[in-house]
């Protein structure tokens, strides 16, 4: 197993700089990550520095780390991340309208930045820590629904990242409808070998490295 091909190399801090974005982009090239996942703004840069190594791809996450701003807002961050090159979308699912009971307008949330981005895949954060077990199963079962090609568990802004039960319920939820990405606090090789053997195709994590050599990060974030 080639574990470096379920990493999504992240980097997501408020603070990151450019010379920040062009040290992720150089690890993922050294070390063969999935995808390098970034803030909207950072996309085009991202992408200009992987552009000659078109398998890497580049993610933007969308209405991070909160989701709670509108449709529209979101739908317009995404189509642009595509212009600049994004070929994944990770979007923040509205838990507001989630605990609401609002299934529709969740619904359709999810639906309509499927639909700005095309075919381009799109990853639905469900952040789990603020969800009990039945919301977590609803939002993973909406995310299917909606046409969504990811359920991820958290933005690791949350009070809480991945765990092995949360994934579990995932699955269970999506039925093969959907791919599982775990994230949040994966900072070791052993930790994220669980996680894929309980079907999760991609992690989200800035201990990529530490997860490929074998010792486990003390990043904080």
């Amino acid at each position: 197993m080639l574990i470096n091909q379920y990493i999504d190399h992240t980097l997501l801090r408020p603070t990151a700089t450019y010379r920040d974005i062009e040290k992720l982009c150089k690890e993922a090239l050294e070390y063969r990550f999935f995808s390098v996942c970034v803030n909207s703004c950072h996309v085009l840069r991202a992408k200009e520095l992987l552009i000659e190594v078109p398998d890497i791809r580049v993610c933007s996450v969308v209405g991070f780390p909160l989701g709670a701003m509108s449709s529209k807002a979101k739908c317009y961050e995404a189509e642009h991340a595509v212009v600049d090159g994004a070929d994944e979308i990770d979007m923040v699912i509205n838990l507001g309208w989630l605990k609401s009971g609002d299934t529709g307008k969740v619904l359709q949330d999810i639906h309509a930045i499927k639909k700005a981005i095309g075919t381009r895949v799109l990853k639905v954060i469900i952040e789990t820590c603020y969800l009990h077990d039945d919301e977590k199963i609803l939002a993973s079962t909406l995310a299917a629904d909606a046409g969504a090609d990811y359920v991820k568990t958290s933005t690791g802004f949350g009070n809480g990242g991945a765990t092995f039960h949360d994934i579990e319920l995932m699955s269970r939820a999506v039925n093969g409808r959907a791919r599982l990405k775990a994230s949040g606090g994966i900072k070791s090789f052993e930790v994220a070998k669980k996680y894929i053997d309980l079907g999760v195709t991609r992690i989200g994590t800035s201990s990529g490295i530490a997860i490929v050599e074998g010792y486990t990060s003390n990043e904080s974030y």
